[in-house]
């Protein structure tokens, strides 16, 4: 297949995606995932509660990482906005 673009081009972003927009295919493949659950909950229950306790588990895991937020490691994961507001909490807890 050809490439479209020639040297130089300005059609072409060089940039790319910026930070923190969402990606439209995968936004898309989790709001299919989320009707296919909600269309086959009864299913799924029935399913879950046939599994061994440790297979449970496992499944509960999986759906974890779909559901929760990767954990922060270091501090330098964080952007500046999100280090200010972690501040914020931080100062009305205490």
């Amino acid at each position: 297949m050809a490439n479209p673009f020639t040297k130089n081009d300005p059609r072409i972003n060089r940039k790319g995606r910026p930070k923190g927009s969402p990606n439209k295919s995968v936004e898309e493949v989790r709001n299919l995932v989320q009707q296919f659950v909600e269309n086959n909950l009864e299913t799924l229950q029935a399913d879950f509660e046939q599994l061994e306790p440790k297979d449970r588990l496992m499944f509960i895991e999986k759906l974890l990482k779909h559901v929760l937020p990767n954990p922060i490691v270091s501090l330098e994961q964080l952007s500046e906005s999100d280090l200010d507001i972690l501040l914020d909490k931080l100062k009305k807890t205490a």
